[in-house]
């Protein structure tokens, strides 16, 4: 609505990528504009690469999200509910969540295509340094 040159001239794009002339592009990007739903959905799909949300989808992402955390949270947890020391607690803690990070991204890596040994280590250290400025900053405020 705001640029509409601008964004005719990117659909011109997408068409040409197709091997579309000028002519032959022409009387479709002016049959979309006189479409705006058509217009929008068009460029939203192959301009951008979105497709519109399954309303369905949405409670099935947040309840997959909720038990990821719920099952993430309980792997640095776990040691305090099997060691009574709380310093003893700690360390196990700290053990287990990076042996955890490391399977993490070890796996990242097997489905991303990265190194996976490599994918691993970055994600313990990342993990690790975000741990340590979280624990650094609870015992300042604390």
């Amino acid at each position: 609505v705001e640029k509409p040159d601008a964004e005719t001239a990117e659909v011109e794009e997408v068409f040409a990528t197709y091997g579309l002339t000028p002519a032959e592009i022409a009387p479709v990007v002016s049959a979309l504009r006189r479409r705006p739903s058509a217009w929008v959905e068009f460029m939203m799909r192959y301009e951008l690469g979105l497709e519109k949300p399954d309303p369905r989808a949405a409670f099935r992402s947040a309840l997959t999200i909720a038990l990821a955390y719920i099952v993430g949270g309980m792997i640095p947890l776990a040691p305090y509910f099997f060691v009574s020391e709380s310093r003893a607690a700690l360390g196990r803690s700290v053990g287990v969540t990076m042996l955890a990070l490391l399977v993490f991204g070890y796996v990242k890596g097997r489905f991303t295509g990265t190194r996976p040994i490599r994918s691993g280590i970055q994600t313990v250290v990342i993990g690790g340094l975000a741990a340590a400025a979280a624990f650094g900053l609870a015992r300042l405020i604390g």
